[in-house]
């Protein structure tokens, strides 16, 4: 299946490639004499959709078919190098909207609603006439579905939702649907697109999948039933994978994120629920949203809107399934911190661009601005910058290192706060509140980061500048109070024995 995909991609971009080279020269023979094109926006975002699990990439498993992700990469470009700031939803969410890292947001967990005051970058669209929609997950406020500022139009619902049979708010009214709820939202986007095609418009399409439990469509489950899994290296419990890890990594996999535990609903029942079985459903589940993704893409070349509109894909953090023996995310290994990221705009990027410089959620809210011609307003206080010149080729400075933030959950307490600076060779990770080791990794030698570096001599002053430079951001940034919050929810703090 891999071989096909890839002679697919092969001559879709021998065709992509002259067109495009017309396009440019010819949008560059017009620039002199027209104001530049203020885009629609389209901002596709999934839940707990792994960075390398797409099927034009090299680590995807053989037998994952994501042809529309595929067709974006293809034609567009793919954002390699894609990270967060913060692995968890609301967080991730506060972080897309803001451009702000969670510290200075404040939503540092999924049972807070967001603080008064702030401010999203939809508001700014708003007064420069464009015309915005909301349509899925929000989740900042848990069980709050009511529609939030920036927004002229509003369908969302409570939580987490679910799969099957949704309960919709749309602008305020409740109405059940029947069906698979990422075909719903998907439907629910395009009634609205129909609606406003002749406007400037800014969709933000919010997907629950890929949410655990993984639930796919009828029509794909069982779709990879017998695929044989490759299980990650790290996965296996023997001393060299936990050998110099923080005691808190081996401790975790018996948690309600960890694979000799995972979540089984109230009471643990034994045995422990089939990995294979979670695996094969993740993939599906992955599979249909790429079914949806390709929807809405072939609305925009069928209305004519796709030479004017800028469509970005993106996961809302990453997730481990058995790497360290985790599956989930909010730690700062590889896994958890990187997502999906791609770009589609036919005229302004180059058909398959390859972006390696490391971008976060917090760009999301610059880049949208730009392209729609609105400078970032002062009192935003925007962390991230604008990724849209490297989208259109422009070799601009850009950062050598990213910021990683996670702070400890009364519900899920298995993962300690913490905090991580990421260059592209290391990571140095400080756990915070802990009697444990830190973390550093070199991701050239050792990619899967089993090997804990920070007690080698040979190091220690790279260690130590790290440090410093990890503390002098947080600092410069408001960084240095770790929140501290009364609980809410309910805690699934169970850890299961070894037998």
């Amino acid at each position: 299946m891999r071989d096909v995909v890839r002679s697919v991609w092969r001559r879709m971009r021998t065709g992509l490639l002259v067109a495009a080279t017309v396009a440019l020269a010819t949008g560059a023979a017009r620039a002199a004499d027209e104001e530049p094109v203020r885009r629609n926006v389209i901002l596709v975002l999934s839940d707990d959709h792994r960075y390398d699990f797409m099927s034009f990439m090299e680590e995807a498993p053989d037998f994952l078919e994501t042809p529309h992700m595929d067709r974006m990469a293809a034609q567009g470009a793919h954002l390699a190098n894609a990270f967060v700031a913060t692995s968890l939803c609301s967080p991730s969410r506060a972080s897309i909207l803001t451009g702000q890292y969670t510290h200075r947001h404040g939503v540092v967990d999924n049972q807070r609603p967001v603080p008064p005051g702030t401010r999203f970058f939809p508001e700014v669209l708003q007064r420069a006439g464009y015309v915005t929609a909301f349509v899925g997950k929000w989740h900042m406020g848990h069980e709050d579905d009511r529609p939030r500022k920036g927004f002229h139009h509003w369908v969302s619902f409570r939580g987490q939702g679910q799969y099957f049979d949704p309960l919709l708010n749309i602008n305020g009214t409740r109405r059940r649907f029947q069906g698979y709820t990422t075909d719903i939202l998907t439907q629910q986007a395009l009634r609205w697109l129909e609606s406003v095609r002749s406007k400037p418009f800014f969709l933000y399409l919010s997907y629950k999948a890929v949410h655990y439990p993984f639930l796919p469509a009828p029509r794909h489950h069982g779709r990879y039933e017998k695929a044989k899994i490759t299980y990650p290296d790290t996965m296996a419990l023997t001393e060299q994978n936990y050998l110099s890890q923080p005691r808190w990594v081996r401790q975790r996999r018996y948690s309600i994120h960890g694979i000799d535990h995972m979540q089984t609903g109230p009471f643990d029942h034994d045995p422990v629920p089939s990995f294979d079985d979670l695996y094969h459903r993740y993939c599906e589940t992955v599979h249909g949203l790429d079914e949806n993704l390709g929807r809405l893409l072939d609305w925009l070349d069928q209305s004519g809107l796709a030479d004017s509109t800028l469509v970005l894909y993106m996961g809302d953090n990453g997730f481990a399934l058995g790497e360290h023996g985790f599956y989930d995310k909010r730690d700062a290994f590889e896994e958890s911190i990187r997502i999906p990221m791609l770009a589609y705009a036919p005229g302004l990027i180059r058909p398959e661009t390859r972006i390696n410089q490391m971008v976060q959620n917090i760009d999301i809210a610059p880049t949208i601005l730009e392209a729609a011609g609105c400078p970032v307003p002062p009192e935003m206080q925007v962390d991230g910058r604008s990724f849209l010149p490297l989208l259109a080729g422009r070799d601009i400075p850009w950062r050598d290192h990213i910021l990683y933030e996670y702070y400890w959950e009364w519900n899920f307490p298995a993962t300690p706060t913490l905090f991580a600076i990421r260059t592209e060779r290391y990571k140095y990770v400080f756990y915070h509140g802990i009697w444990d080791r830190n973390g550093f990794y070199d991701l050239q030698t050792d990619p899967v980061e089993r090997h804990n570096l920070i007690d080698v001599p040979a190091y220690r002053e790279q260690i130590a500048a790290m440090e410093k430079q990890l503390f002098d951001e947080l600092e410069a940034t408001g960084g240095m109070q770790i929140p501290l919050r009364r609980p809410a929810g309910v805690p699934l703090h169970q850890r299961k024995l070894r037998r």
